[in-house]
């Protein structure tokens, strides 16, 4: 297996991905699939402390999608979801999950919902897909 980039895979270094998982191990490794592939990626463990960081706009660099999981101690994946959107709609938003029933939970919330196990090409794959369809659907 490959995680490397090519024509097919570059991506911006302005590119900046937020994680939320609070296993660190699928943290770290998430993180650097996404870095093999040229993107700026920082992991967080916290979803609250994520989204204090985004009301506070803590973040050095601009966030341009979140890759989170949905089960979490103190808060799930759908209830970060919906209280960043109430500060940032249009930011895309991927989760990830074991339990294929937990999608139901994001309905209306305009997230790609992907099911465990998943593998590096499929997570860039779909990265790739739900940033350029925001930057097709920002240009017109």
């Amino acid at each position: 297996m490959r995680i490397g980039m090519d024509d097919t895979q570059q991506a911006s270094k302005s590119q900046c991905v937020l994680l939320i998982d609070d296993n660190a191990v699928q943290a770290v490794t998430r993180q650097t699939i996404l870095r093999r592939a040229g993107y700026h990626a920082i992991a967080a463990l916290n979803p609250r402390r994520a989204l204090e960081q985004f009301q506070n706009d803590d973040f050095t660099a601009g966030i341009c999608a979140v890759i989170t999981d949905h089960i979490m101690p103190e808060m799930t994946g759908s209830e970060f979801v919906r209280e960043l959107r109430r500060t940032r709609p249009e930011l895309p938003v991927m989760v990830i999950s074991g339990m294929e029933e937990a999608e139901a939970e994001y309905e209306g919330l305009d997230v790609r919902f992907l099911v465990k196990p998943l593998s590096p090409e499929l997570l860039l794959a779909n990265l790739r897909d739900v940033l350029g369809r925001d930057e097709v659907e920002g240009a017109a």
